[in-house]
């Protein structure tokens, strides 16, 4: 399988380290925006989307176009279904298929979900994340006009809520409660308690650590008290890139079947996820 890799901040790193592990892969390259002519010509299998979330609906058509795949770490969960419904008609009519939403979370986090969904069918549901450092929120903070450079970290308040604190450096000549109103107003922090702090270096404060513990609580057919678990801590960019290195197999699995379109993980068969032949894969691990 001959993948690509556009876009190389911290999770186009981490999926080109996957990608050259993976015994089943060629990586053709890592290409940045002012090189997608060159992309394109190589036709690779796999485009795999290591942009920022806000450029995946400009960028996934563009490959798309010419037939190749993709898969992305789109992670507004609001927009999963619109950006799905976007792409679709695009990969069906250039034979090509799109992964969205391959991260962690969204991403294996949702088949987990799903999971619990089927063994529980009746309950709530938690999702609660951190704490650490989420690259979605990081991002999106790094973008507002006036700051330098950005982390947010993700702290869970229970029940499914979470606070965020955003650490910034500014840039010169910009006022920081000006900046701070831009960052409590936009989507990505407008949902959750948010603080914003000052500080004189970012690059100090990183980490590339997060986690989540899922849990639901409810009724397999009638029997109550019914509980089921699930927590990871995980260095956050390298389960992303590993994630979406793994979808690409599954889209090129799915390519082969002529089944093109734009799916999320929830739709992938999970064993399209793993190398290896699929009866020795039953086998082992069935």
């Amino acid at each position: 399988m001959k993948i690509a890799v556009f876009g190389y901040g911290n999770i186009g790193r981490a999926a080109e380290q996957a990608v050259k592990k993976a015994k089943d892969m060629e990586l053709v390259g890592v290409f940045h925006h002012d090189e997608m002519v060159t992309l394109l010509a190589e036709k690779p299998d796999v485009v795999l989307l290591c942009t920022p979330t806000r450029e995946v609906p400009v960028c996934a058509p563009l490959f798309l176009k010419a037939g190749i795949c993709t898969v992305d770490s789109f992670d507004i969960h609001n927009d999963i279904c619109k950006l799905r419904a976007q792409l679709s008609p695009v990969a069906e009519q250039y034979k090509a298929v799109s992964v969205i939403s391959a991260g962690w979370d969204p991403g294996s986090d949702s088949v987990i979900r799903v999971m619990m969904h089927a063994l529980v069918p009746e309950g709530q549901l938690f999702t609660n994340f951190g704490p650490g450092r989420s690259m979605g929120h990081s991002v999106a903070a790094k973008a507002i006009p006036g700051v330098k450079d950005a982390l947010s970290m993700t702290l869970p308040a229970g029940e499914g809520r979470h606070n965020r604190h955003v650490y910034i450096e500014l840039e010169e000549g910009y006022e920081f409660e000006k900046v701070k109103e831009a960052i409590l107003h936009d989507d990505y922090f407008a949902h959750d308690y948010t603080e914003v702090e000052r500080v004189d270096s970012v690059a100090k404060l990183d980490t590339h650590q997060h986690g989540v513990h899922i849990e639901r609580n409810g009724m397999s057919g009638i029997t109550p008290n019914q509980q089921v678990d699930f927590t990871m801590r995980i260095n956050n960019p390298a389960l992303t890139g590993q994630m979406m290195v793994s979808c690409a197999r599954a889209a090129v699995r799915m390519h082969d079947r002529q089944q093109f379109g734009s799916f999320t993980t929830v739709e992938l068969a999970p064993i399209d996820l793993l190398p290896g032949e699929r009866e020795d894969l039953i086998a082992h691990l069935v």
